[in-house]
């Protein structure tokens, strides 16, 4: 119960990043809002396949999605980081 508990927190959190990120860069502009809001995303998508992964489906095994989600959310970022400059 506690497990359970706990996963859905850290993603009903990454969501609410995702929100607020994206909701600020709507009302400002400012692009690295923009990358981390999107990478945000990336992360609520690998906490929800967790919860799937440990709690739904507990034989099978989405690890391999966990971890492609959350390199492509840190590469978003990463490209906002680098490559986007204003």
């Amino acid at each position: 119960m506690i497990v359970a508990t706990i996963y859905s927190l850290c993603a009903m959190t990454a969501l609410l990043c995702t929100y607020l990120l994206l909701n600020a860069y709507a009302k400002s502009g400012y692009r690295l809002l923009l990358w981390s809001g999107l990478c945000f995303a990336g992360l609520t998508i690998n906490n929800l396949l967790l919860v799937i992964d440990k709690l739904v489906i507990p034989d099978g095994d989405l690890s391999l999605w966990r971890t492609a989600s959350a390199l492509g959310a840190m590469m978003i970022l990463l490209y906002g980081l680098v490559w986007d400059s204003e």
